[in-house]
């Protein structure tokens, strides 16, 4: 098993504890989260590779406690399909010699996740446009991905344009991650950055981030989800102008 330094592995297992809290209280922001985060002390794909085992095993949860798979699976399969395709395309943008790019395009696709979601902008998709918008959605989805390991941009806001309602959208979203999760873990093992070894470091960071996510999802009505939002997209921000500033200079 590879070896990990202290430092990290206390940085990881904060940012694991974090990352499920938000998640737990507004059902996304693991991956965004915990791979800002650990990028401060590692390559962005190790942590890509940390995140594979903790997205999927809480996506899967996120995406089982629905009730509307099977309805929202057919209406959402073309973009499914162009997530898992784009990721496979970008297939080596996270590793090697294209870490430094990786680390700016993490700080500034973060900086544009976190603008997104301070403004009161709403989009909205007509249900005719949804045919040939979800495929590109899914497929620049994959590419972002693919370059980042973070898959909330463009897919989070576009399902937030389709006027789901909150429980179909929390469903979406453990859909959406569930898919590009594997797509990741399958892109990194292509490209030689996420081996046998690492499935068992991955697990390790699963018990910190169900533990945050049980957290998160028990105080999800004890305070103002807006207020909320505000501060995590607050810190996003901060993080994203940090890593891309770091990573420039």
């Amino acid at each position: 098993m590879p070896s990990v330094e202290p430092l990290p592995i206390a940085v990881a297992t904060l940012a694991f504890l974090l990352a499920g809290f938000v998640k737990g209280v507004i059902g996304l922001g693991l991956p965004t989260v915990s791979i800002g985060l650990l990028t401060l002390v590692m390559a962005p794909a190790k942590a890509a590779s940390l995140l594979i085992v903790p997205s999927f095993v809480t996506n899967v949860w996120q995406l089982a406690a629905g009730p509307s798979f099977w309805r929202l699976a057919r209406r959402l399969w073309p973009m499914l399909a162009g997530i898992v395709l784009g990721t496979l395309a970008g297939t080596g943008l996270l590793t090697g010699s294209h870490a430094g790019q990786a680390a700016v395009a993490l700080g500034l696709l973060l900086m544009l996740y976190a603008g997104l979601g301070l403004t009161s902008m709403r989009f909205s998709v007509a249900p005719a446009a949804e045919r040939w918008l979800g495929p590109l959605i899914g497929a620049l989805t994959g590419l972002i991905t693919a370059a980042t390991g973070v898959f909330a941009i463009p897919a989070v806001p576009y399902l937030g344009a389709l006027n789901l309602d909150k429980e179909d959208m929390i469903q979406a979203l453990g859909l959406s991650f569930t898919a590009s999760t594997i797509a990741l873990a399958a892109a990194l093992a292509a490209g030689g950055a996420f081996a046998l070894g690492d499935v068992g470091l991955s697990t390790a960071a699963l018990a910190p981030a169900v533990l945050g996510m049980a957290a998160g999802g028990a105080m999800r009505g004890r305070f103002s989800e807006r207020t909320f939002r505000r501060a995590f997209f607050g810190g996003l921000l901060v993080l994203g102008a940090h890593l891309a500033s770091r990573a420039l200079i």
